[in-house]
């Protein structure tokens, strides 16, 4: 089941749950996040290590209470963090790249929709073997942990805004109060005006407001398009075809942030399938509103248009 009893949300929720004929027990954490170590690069080195610290990742992760919100085991969030070893030394310095996802059900469906994926290609940090893995919202000390929370918030987040309009603010705020802590970290991802794809920009630019069609969209994308699909194809696809032109919006609004492309990047399988049917005009009018946002995927766009019902 979707539903999840989230008082911050819940008047946007009130119709969702009536459909639920059992509610499921309430649990505490948020996230099923399934943590690897690829550490293949690395040759010559006791792999033990890389089996505690994914381990420790995963328990830090699946066991902490991240927010107020409150989940069944079927309602946690389906997410994914890859770590591909770059280096390591053997006191305990590592440098990684970072692999995020996080998915969402789709009503009525046995489908998973992608709201979040993003490499992170410079996470670095040092764990010795058994070391516990700590952190306080109000301090941040740790550069391991500090991106843990930075992505668990942010996927949270995200995800609360795909079932209520702006529903993940709160959360979101979390996770931009852990960049602003992490500012005294001496480590890249983390600073201002450094890259427009880095930890800053992209929640930066999430609780900026003119990115607010673009937090809109996910609401409308998800809950208004895909969770309607399942009961009526035609009628999911057109709020979708509709939701995209706030994607558009976000872009006119700022056009130098990364946000509205990464977008596109997540979803273009999907939209291509969404779109394998429908009619000529959206067809046409979802190629150009695409083309705009990301003209690096032009050709693809195309094929749109191309498509047979």
């Amino acid at each position: 089941m979707l539903f999840r009893r989230l008082t911050a949300v819940l008047p946007a929720l009130l119709l969702f749950a009536a459909g639920l004929m059992v509610a499921s027990p309430a649990s505490s954490q948020e996230l099923d996040a399934k943590v690897v170590i690829n550490a293949s690069k690395i040759q010559g080195t006791d792999n033990s290590v890389f089996t505690t610290l994914e381990t420790a990742i995963s328990e830090f992760l699946n066991t902490r209470k991240w927010s107020n919100a409150q989940y069944s085991n079927k309602e946690k969030i389906a997410c994914s963090f890859n770590f591909i070893v770059n280096e390591y030394a053997n006191e305990g310095a590592f440098d990684c790249e970072l692999m995020v996802q996080s998915n969402r059900p789709v009503f009525n469906t046995s489908y998973n929709t992608v709201v979040f994926n993003f490499r992170d290609p410079a996470v670095s940090f040092n764990y010795v073997e058994f070391d516990k893995l700590e952190f306080a919202d109000d301090i941040v000390t740790n550069n391991l942990t500090a991106v843990l929370a930075y992505y668990a918030y942010l996927i949270i987040g995200l995800d609360l805004d795909t079932f209520a309009p702006k529903g993940g603010t709160d959360i979101l705020q979390k996770a931009e109060n852990v960049v602003n802590n992490a500012q005294m970290l001496d480590v890249g991802g983390w600073k201002a005006y450094a890259d427009d794809k880095n930890r800053h920009a992209i929640i930066n630019d999430y609780m900026n407001g003119s990115m607010e069609p673009l937090r809109q969209l996910l609401y409308d994308y998800h809950r208004g398009g895909l969770d309607e699909m399942a009961q009526n194809a035609e009628r999911g696809r057109s709020n979708i075809t509709t939701s995209l032109a706030l994607l558009q919006k976000a872009k006119e609004n700022k056009p130098l942030s990364a946000l509205p492309g990464l977008f596109t990047e997540i979803k273009q399988e999907e939209l291509l399938n969404i779109y394998s049917k429908g009619t000529s005009k959206e067809k046409e009018d979802v190629s150009k509103i695409l083309t705009s946002v990301n003209p690096s995927l032009a050709n693809e766009w195309e094929e749109i248009k191309k498509m047979k019902n």
